[in-house]
This record gives structure tokens, sequence and C-alpha cells, in this order.
């Protein structure tokens, strides 16, 4: 009787930090049970064995930044069943997408000093402008429950359960104090989705938008409720333009702030 071939596991780095891929090593003893389900065929974070391709489930983490990069993620795709765009650089742009509202040729001139060897396209953009993604992974870094909860699905031929609400839910369900209605504190709890467990809320600061813009943000009433509270325009725009600046609701708002700075 043959043995059950278990499924291939490829981990795929574009420009990025690599914290959403050490989230999957953070699983510790977790990790053990998702290998005895499936074959981690590529993961250089993690180690050298390279097992060639197609593979059944591609995680991959980063922004498309270059030409090069542009190209290889069509690579990936074609060797891969299922791909899931994790973290917010991979979803949204990241924070190197903080140059999409400029002129990316200024930002070249003044940091290197021979910027014609620099190869870079004008724009940080997330892994589905370029190919289809089967699902997306938020977070800043992903959450490794989260993870462990789409790695679950996957196995078991099911939709992840990943919440779409706000942070603010996980605030209220943890008993946590509104930092916004207590002390004026500006915080994008509201308009973010779930996933970090309201951490920044919990030692009295204001979340600042790690998970990207939840199911239908209402970022416009969320600004105006922030101006009562005598915050101006160029810290509205900046609140915005972090992990998921170029995110289409973080976006939108932060560009409509911008022309009043």
């Amino acid at each position: 009787m043959s043995k059950k071939r278990k499924p291939k596991l490829a981990v795929w780095k574009f420009a990025s930090c690599d914290g959403c891929q050490l989230s999957l090593l953070d699983c510790e003893d977790e990790l053990l049970a998702i290998t005895e389900q499936l074959t981690i065929a590529y993961f250089p974070e993690a180690t050298r064995t390279v097992i060639k391709g197609p593979y059944d489930i591609s995680l991959v983490e980063g922004s498309i930044t270059t030409p090069h990069d542009a190209e290889r993620i069509h690579q990936v795709r074609r060797s891969s069943k299922f791909l899931v765009s994790i973290g917010a650089c991979a979803t949204a742009g990241g924070i190197q997408a903080l140059k999409n509202f400029k002129d990316v040729r200024s930002f070249i001139t003044m940091v290197y000093p021979t910027p014609q060897f620099i190869e870079t396209l004008n724009k940080s953009t997330p892994i589905a402008d370029h190919v289809f993604v089967d699902y997306q992974l938020r977070g800043c870094p992903i959450s490794k429950f989260q993870l462990l909860e789409l790695v679950n699905a996957f196995l078991n031929g099911r939709k992840p359960n990943i919440p779409q609400y706000s942070v603010c839910i996980e605030c209220k369900r943890k008993g946590t104090t509104c930092v916004m209605v207590a002390n004026g504190t500006p915080c994008l709890g509201p308009v973010t989705q779930a996933g970090c467990d309201a951490i920044c809320p919990e030692f009295e600061r204001g979340c600042y938008g790690c998970f990207g813009p939840k199911e239908t943000p209402n970022t416009h009433s969320l600004a105006n409720r922030w101006k009562q509270l005598g915050i101006k325009d160029d810290d509205i725009v900046r609140s915005f333009r972090s992990y998921n600046a170029y995110s289409e609701a973080f976006q939108r708002e932060s560009i409509a702030h911008e022309k009043h700075v």
C-alpha cells in the first residue's frame, strides 16, 4: 500500500523585512504538527533544502519593487496551485509604498552615491496587482494564530476563519478601555482589521493600523472625529501612511487630507 503524498509548501520572499516568514518559525511546537502534514519544500529562511515544484501551497511575503521581481512573481504563480500573500508588504505594498506618493527618482539621488546602478520600479505594489492571489493574510507582521488557521483550512479543504471586523471588537472582548473615548488618543482601531489582539490599546496607545483596513471602513468619519480632538491634517496623513499606506481605503483618506497640508 503506497504512502499518501504530503502537500508541498513553499515560502517566497520579495521586498520585505522577513518578519512574516518568521511568524511561521514562531509557531515552534505547532510547526512540528505542520511538518507532519506538509512537506516544507522551499523555505530559504529555515532550510537550504530545495524540493522542486510544482507546490501545493505557496506563502508569498513582500511587495514588488523591481523589474526582476515583477517577472519572478509570475514564475511563482505558475509553480503554485494555491498562492497566499502574507503581510502588509504582500497585501498592500508595505512601508516601502510610501515612495508611491512621491517621485522615486528624488529618493534615489538623495540616498545613493551612484544612482545609475539602482534598478527599481516607480511604485511598490502588492502581489495581487501582478498575479491572481487565492487568499490574503494581513498584518505587520501576520498573526501566527491566523497562519495556523490558514494552514489548517488548506489541509481540510475549507475557507479560513479569519475575522473581518475591527480592532475595536478585540478591545471590547478584552475589556480594554477605549483610548480615544477616555483619553482623546488618536486610534485607527475603528477602521483596522482585527488580528493583533488589540495589543496597543491595552497599553494605552492608539492602534497603528498594522492589519490594514477592515471590511467597509469609515475612514472619513474617523478622520473627522480626530479633527474634533484637535488632530491636524498633516498628522492624519502620517497616521494613514504607515504599514498599509497604499491600501485603497487608507490611501484615499490620506490623499484627502494631504491637499490641506
